[in-house]
């Protein structure tokens, strides 16, 4: 038996979506993609396997407000924000110890909020066979995504020998190695090889197990975990305790020398939204293959992205820009440039970041 728990990763700063996407509502506060936020969304597709008295965001100090309006059904104490940036890994051991200070056999599950799943069925199903394998034999589990070209902008995970299937049949392999972002080359080989996969920061462990790498690993962090009594304890420990965690993300803290990580193949489709050019994939391109929304207007243009939140776009004889449209900015870029949008916030007023 055990009690899965789920951990929205809702903190993240969404800065390749810029204008849209500011310090208070980032990437995954945004409708960008349907009627409902990717939060939302996210936090939907998990009904059915994790009750809602067992699902968690953490956030930070700056979106907590947005995230329990865009969130009104999830218990406004359930939505956490962090007294202080640390990386993933003080993000990973805080849930376990809300998981473990509540539930002896506490199963963690650990997503990000960003992604865009539409097989909601298909995840579901898999995410169930993740906390099986997880519970079953103490590893801790993460979802690889069949990569569907070289990207050089993931982690990759190298699976080895094929373990055996999990209870809805979903292939499970023991995990090799994780895998830094490669350059365009490995991922070319990486892709044609067929046992790497993408690392889309899915997570499950049970909390007894990453309390125990904790231990060998990390012990400041094991230590943190240990001393949370009960989450009725939890404001007051977490402001004396968790900014002084170290500043290192889970990957390097924990996954990269586990003794024992298996690799779950995901069946169901995937988009981690990363930057403007993402939005072609859920938008379908006109005849010449450029992809808008709200008012835009085009002559003799191809190619194009435009999103426009109110004032008409007009794109005249141009070809693989990127225009989007605020209320107190725009964005012009180059299609090859949206993973450098970014780069613009150090020039950009406050008020505007």
């Amino acid at each position: 038996m055990s009690t899965p728990f789920v951990f929205v990763m809702a903190g993240g700063s969404g800065e390749r979506f810029w204008p849209m996407s500011r310090r208070r509502t980032p990437k995954h506060l945004l409708r960008l993609l349907e009627e409902r936020t990717l939060l939302e969304a996210a936090v939907a597709r998990l009904e059915g396997v994790v009750p809602r008295e067992r699902t968690f965001v953490l956030t930070n100090a700056e979106q907590v407000e947005g995230t329990r309006a865009a969130l009104p059904s999830v218990p406004p104490d359930h939505i956490i924000a962090e007294p202080a940036k640390r990386d993933t890994a003080p993000a990973c051991a805080l849930a376990t110890a809300i998981a473990r200070a509540s539930a002896p056999d506490a199963v963690c599950i650990v997503l990000p909020a960003d992604a865009m799943i539409h097989d909601v069925a298909g995840f579901q199903r898999q995410l169930r066979d993740a906390i099986a394998v997880a519970a079953g034999d103490g590893a801790i589990v993460t979802l690889g995504i069949p990569p569907a070209f070289p990207s050089t902008g993931f982690g990759y995970l190298e699976t080895g020998d094929g373990l055996p299937d999990a209870p809805e049949g979903s292939r499970v392999r023991r995990l090799k190695r994780f895998v830094e972002k490669p350059d365009l080359e490995n991922a070319a080989r990486y892709v044609a090889e067929g046992h790497y996969f993408w690392n889309a920061g899915i997570f499950l462990w049970r909390a007894e197990t990453f309390l125990a790498e904790a231990r060998r690993q990390q012990p400041e962090l094991a230590g943190f975990i240990e001393g949370l009594a009960s989450f009725d304890a939890l404001p007051s420990y977490l402001a004396g305790r968790f900014a002084a965690l170290p500043k290192i993300s889970v990957d390097y803290a924990i996954m990269e020398h586990a003794e024992n990580v298996a690799a779950v193949l995901a069946e169901f489709d995937w988009d981690d939204v990363g930057a403007w050019t993402a939005l072609p994939s859920h938008f379908r391109p006109d005849a010449e293959g450029n992809s808008s929304r709200g008012p835009v207007a085009l002559h003799d243009s191809h190619g194009n992205i435009a999103v426009s939140n109110g004032r008409l776009i007009a794109l005249c004889g141009v070809s693989d820009l990127v225009v989007v449209e605020t209320p107190d900015a725009i964005l012009v870029c180059h299609k090859d440039a949206v993973q450098h949008v970014k780069s613009l916030q150090p020039l950009l007023p406050d008020e505007l970041r």
